[in-house]
């Protein structure tokens, strides 16, 4: 698994990307045969689209539909505070593995992840691989709305080791109830750590 090259593809498009994309073809040149054929058509699309519609493509899949959300303990803990918990074990991991976190997105956010996984690939393919109930939601809904942005997390899936039954029974719950919810949000709770997860 390229992660970083993985990682680059996720985030919002911009001229820097399409520039770099004879640099990410051969990257991805270098995958494995599976990862490779499902990048493909996601490398081909971004190179044919023109940018102002890859961004409004971009907007409307992964910031108006939450299945596609890719702040992965979203779907599995929703706005609830164990959600913020959540956030403050995945900062502390980061700093363990000697990454201390220092970025303006939440550590759930699944470019992180990756970049994450590019720097320390045993824990963070132990890391996605823990995430792969909401990583196979987010597969599915891609591909249920005809993204090109499917490919990349089928060529993610590939890389990491096969879906266990209770895994593909959990994406499913997901996917049939949504995020849990709860009224209160993540502030009101007034522990230090969850304040700054939000910083």
């Amino acid at each position: 698994m390229n992660a970083k090259l993985l990682a680059v593809l996720l985030v919002y498009p911009d001229e820097a990307l399409l520039e770099a994309l004879p640099e990410l073809r051969a990257a991805a040149a270098e995958l494995p045969r599976a990862e490779r054929r499902a990048l493909e058509p996601a490398l081909d699309a971004l190179a044919a689209t023109p940018l102002a519609e890859l961004r409004r493509s971009y907007v409307e899949t992964f910031d108006f539909d939450r299945r596609c959300g890719l702040h992965l303990t979203y779907h599995t803990h929703g706005d609830r505070r164990q959600r913020g918990l959540e956030l403050v074990r995945l900062k502390r991991r980061y700093a363990e593995a000697g990454l201390p976190f220092q970025s303006a997105e939440l550590p759930d956010y699944l470019p992180v992840v990756l970049e994450f996984a590019s720097q320390r690939p045993a824990e963070g393919r132990e890391l996605l691989t823990s995430f792969r109930p909401p990583l196979e939601l987010v597969r599915a809904a891609l591909h249920h709305r005809g993204s090109l942005y499917a490919g990349v997390l089928d060529a993610l899936c590939e890389a990491l080791p096969q879906p266990t039954a209770r895994q593909l029974e959990e994406a499913r719950r997901l996917a049939e109830e949504g995020p849990p919810a709860e009224l209160v949000g993540l502030e009101p709770f007034g522990a230090p750590e969850l304040a700054e997860v939000g910083q």
